[in-house]
C-alpha cells in the first residue's frame, strides 16, 4: 500500500526538520530543540518509514545506524588525488616556504589560513545533487576504500547538503577522528565488555571507520572536521563564487560540514609562527589530538599559480610539533599501589627526549595492556607523549627483541603489603585487597583526606604523613584526631610550634560539610561533584550508608559503576569502623534536607578561567557547586557559562569559537546575587 499524500508530506517535513536540527547541534553547536523532542520526531519518522518503506530516502536521519556486515571493502579511485603535505620541523623551514611563495608570486607578503593538523584519518565525501553517495578513505592518495555506510553513521557528516545553492557534484575532504573525551569513554566501554583497549585516539578512529559491520561503527564516537574540496561541478550555480581558502571553509560550514573553529587568517611567516606557538601552548587543552599546524595560501588564484610538485601542493605546508613518539628501551616493569588500592604497572625506561621533555617512566595502564603489547624487560619500544598527558608505550618493536626475554607476569600479591591482588572489570582493573592494612593505601588515603578541598588540614603535608605512618603513630585517618603534642614532637624535624599548629588545624577541620567529608573519605569513583550530589540527595550520612544500589542509582549522574562502588565501600566493616571513630572524634556538619529541591543552578555547566579579584577560583567553584552547578575544566558545546577573570587562558578563546556565554567577574557576582 502506497503512502497517502499527507503521510508523504509529514515524512518529508520530519526529515527536513531532523536534518536541520542535526546541523545546528553537530555543526553550529546551537541546538534549538531538546533531546527528547528530537528523539520524538526521529521515532515518528522511523514508524512512518517502517509502515511505508517507499518513504525511505538516502538522506533520511534514520539511516545512520549502519548496514548489514560487508564481506570486504571495494576500491575507490579518487577523481582528484588526495595529496599529502610537505612537512616542516623548524622555523627556518617555514621561512623558506614563505620566501618561495613570495618569490614566485612577486608579492611582498602572503596571507595564509592556519589551522590545527588533526591526528586522524583522511576521508573523501562525494555528494551528487546534494545527497551523500560515497565516502572513501585516502588510501595511497589515488585509490582508497569505500566506507560509505560507515561515514553515514558520523553525526557531523550531512546526509544532504544544507541550503539550496550548492554544486551538482561536490567532493569534500576532511579528517575523521575521535575526541579525547570520546576515546576515554570508548576504552571504558571496551574494558567493561572485556574487549581489547585502543592505544590512542587515532588508532581507535581508524579501527572504527574500517569496521566491516557499520552498526558497530555507529556505536563509536567518531567525528569529522572538513578542510578542502576535490572535484566541484558548480558551473550551473553562478552564486557560488569562492576566491579564498577562508571563504571555502565558511561555505563548507554553510553546506552543513563541521570545520575547525580554530582556523585563522594570518599574514607572513611571523603570523604563521605566532599561531604555531599559540596552539602549541593550548595543545593539551584542545578536545582532540593534533600533531602540528597546516598553513595554506589563502587566495585560490595564488594556489593555482604555485601548483604542485610530485604528490604535494607547493602552496601548503604541515609544520609538525616536536616529535611525540621516540624509541627507547625498557629497563624494568614495576607496579604502584594507589589510594584506592589500584595496582598500576609502570615501565622504567632508558631516558629519552619526547615532546619537549625527558621521559624515563611510562604508564602501562593495566594488565590487559601489558598482555596486548606483550611487553618485556629489555624490549625496544615506541613511547608517545601528547601534551601534558602521562607518557605511554605505543608498541613494541618485536624484531629488535633480545634473546632470552620472558613474558611479564602481573603480581598475584601486593608489592607493598603482600595482600592478594583481586581483579575487577572483566579482569582488567587490579586492586590490592589489603584495604586500610596496606601502608601504600593508608598513606595515600590520609594525604587525600587532608587535602584543601577535602578536610583542609593545614600543615599536614605528604612527607609528614609518610613519616607518621612509617613511625607507627597513625594507621588510618581517624588516628589523626588522637595525636598529641608529645607524639608529634617525637618525630624528626617537627618543632613544638609546628606540632601545635597542626593540632589546632586538626581541631578546626572538625567543623566541615557532608559533601567535603564524603569526598575526603576517598570512596572510589566519588569526586567532589558526585559527593555533593549524594549529600544533597540523601541529606544525612546515615541515610546514604543505608542506601542500596537501586537507591544510589536514582541520584543524578550516578550510574551502576559509581553506585556499586559507594555501596561496597559502606559495606566494609573497617570503613564503617573508621567513620565511627571520626564521628566520635567530633567531626560534624549540618545535615541537609533529604531530596532537597532543585537548586537555582541545577543542570548548568560552568568553566572558570583567569584570575578573579574578589575570590580564589576554588572559592568561586564552591559557590557554584553549592548552587547546584557543575564545574568542569574544559569548554565544550555543553558548557553554559565561562567565567573569565584577568589573564584568561585558551578556554576564553574556545568559548568564543563555540559561542558559549562569557561572564566577567562583575557579571558573575551579579549572577550569584540574582539566584
Amino acid at each position: 500500500m502506497s503512502a497517502p499524500s499527507e503521510v508523504r508530506k509529514r515524512a518529508q517535513t520530519l526529515c527536513t526538520r531532523l536534518n536541520e536540527h542535526n546541523y545546528r547541534y553537530y555543526v553550529l553547536d546551537d541546538p534549538t530543540v531538546s533531546d527528547a523532542e528530537y528523539d520524538r520526531m526521529l521515532r515518528e519518522l522511523q514508524r512512518l518509514e517502517t509502515e511505508y518503506p517507499e518513504l525511505l530516502s538516502p538522506d533520511s536521519p534514520t539511516q545512520r545506524v549502519g548496514a548489514l556486515p560487508a564481506s570486504g571493502f571495494t576500491t575507490v579511485t579518487h577523481e582528484v588525488p588526495m595529496l599529502s603535505l610537505s612537512n616542516a620541523f623548524a622555523d627556518d623551514e617555514v621561512d623558506a616556504f614563505d620566501r618561495r611563495i613570495r618569490e614566485r608570486t612577486g608579492l611582498e607578503s602572503i596571507e595564509y589560513v592556519a589551522e590545527p593538523k588533526l591526528d586522524g584519518l583522511a576521508v573523501s565525501l562525494r555528494y551528487e545533487d546534494g545527497v551523500l553517495v560515497r565516502g572513501a578513505t585516502r588510501g595511497d592518495g589515488t585509490q582508497g576504500e569505500d566506507v560509505t555506510w560507515n561515514v553515514r553513521t558520523i553525526r557531523s557528516v550531512p546526509l544532504r547538503l544544507h541550503g539550496a545553492a550548492h554544486p551538482r557534484l561536490l567532493d569534500v575532504r576532511g579528517e575523521v577522528y575521535i575526541s579525547r573525551d570520546g576515546f576515554h569513554v570508548l576504552n571504558e566501554q571496551q574494558a567493561a565488555a572485556g574487549d581489547k583497549l585502543f592505544a590512542n585516539p587515532r588508532n581507535a578512529a581508524a579501527g572504527s571507520l574500517r569496521q566491516l559491520d557499520s552498526s558497530l561503527t555507529a556505536k563509536r564516537p567518531l567525528d569529522m572536521l572538513c578542510y578542502s574540496v576535490g572535484r566541484v561541478d558548480a558551473a550551473d550555480v553562478p552564486e557560488i563564487q569562492i576566491d579564498t581558502q577562508f571563504e571555502l571553509l565558511a561555505r563548507l560550514r554553510e553546506w552543513g560540514f563541521k570545520v575547525s573553529p580554530d582556523a585563522r587568517l594570518v599574514t607572513g611567516v611571523d603570523g604563521c609562527l605566532g599561531y604555531y606557538r599559540e596552539l602549541a601552548d593550548q595543545r593539551a587543552q584542545l578536545p582532540y589530538d593534533i600533531d602540528g599546524i597546516v598553513y595554506k595560501v589563502n587566495r585560490i588564484e595564488l594556489q593555482q599559480v604555485m601548483g604542485q610538485v610530485s604528490r604535494a601542493p607547493r602552496w601548503a605546508l604541515a609544520h609538525k610539533f616536536p616529535a611525540e613518539e621516540e624509541t627507547t628501551r625498557v629497563r624494568g616493569i614495576e607496579v604502584r599501589v594507589g589510594r584506592t588500592g589500584a595496582v598500576t604497572p609502570v615501565a622504567r625506561l632508558e631516558p629519552v627526549f619526547v615532546g619537549g621533555v625527558t621521559v624515563s617512566n611510562a604508564t602501562l595502564h593495566n594488565r590487559a595492556e601489558i598482555e596486548r603489547l606483550d611487553i618485556r624487560v629489555g624490549d625496544t619500544v615506541i613511547v608517545r607523549r601528547a601534551g601534558d598527558v602521562i607518557p605511554e608505550i605505543v608498541s613494541v618493536i618485536k624484531d629488535r627483541r633480545l634473546r632470552g626475554t620472558r613474558k611479564y607476569r602481573f603480581p598475584k600479591r601486593c608489592p607493598v603489603c603482600g595482600s592478594e591482588v583481586i581483579y575487577e572489570g572483566a579482569g582488567v582493573i587490579a586492586r590490592c585487597s589489603g584495604g586500610l592494612t596496606c601502608s601504600a593505601q593508608r598513606k595515600e588515603s590520609i594525604k587525600h583526606f587532608a587535602r584543601r578541598r577535602a578536610m583542609d588540614i593545614d600543615g599536614l603535608g605528604e612527607k609528614l604523613v609518610e613519616q607518621m605512618v612509617d613511625a607507627g603513630i597513625i594507621d588510618n585517618v581517624a588516628d589523626l584526631f588522637s595525636l598529641t603534642l608529645e607524639s608529634l614532637v617525637s618525630l624528626e624535624r617537627l618543632a613544638e610550634k609546628s606540632a601545635q599548629n597542626l593540632l589546632e588545624a586538626l581541631d578546626r577541620s572538625k567543623q566541615t560539610t557532608l559533601p567535603r567529608f564524603l569526598f575526603a573519605l576517598g570512596i572510589p569513583q566519588v569526586g567532589e561533584t558526585t559527593a555533593l550530589a549524594l549529600a544533597t540527595h540523601f541529606g544525612t550520612l546515615e541515610a546514604l550508608m543505608a542506601a542500596d544500589t537501586e537507591a544510589l542509582e536514582s541520584v543524578a549522574d550516578v550510574g551502576p559503576i559509581v553506585a556499586d562502588s559507594v555501596y561496597t565501600f559502606f559495606r566494609q566493616p573497617h570503613n564503617c569502623d573508621v567513620i565511627g571513630k571520626l564521628r566520635a572524634a567530633g567531626i560534624a556538619w549540618p545535615d541537609l534536607p533529604a531530596g532537597a529541591a532543585a537548586r537555582p543552578l541545577d543542570g548548568k555547566t560552568f568553566v572558570l578561567t583567569g584570575t578573579l579579584a574578589g575570590m580564589t577560583r576554588d572559592e568561586a567553584k564552591q559557590k557554584l557547586l553549592a548552587l547546584g552547578a557543575k564545574v568542569t575544566g574544559s569548554v565544550s558545546k555543553k558548557t553554559d557559562y565561562v567565567i573569565v577573570g584577568a589573564d584568561p587562558g585558551s578556554k576564553a578563546n574556545r568559548a568564543t569559537a563555540l559561542r558559549v556565554t562569557q561572564l566577567d567577574e562583575d557579571e558573575f557576582l551579579q549572577l550569584l546575587r540574582s539566584v
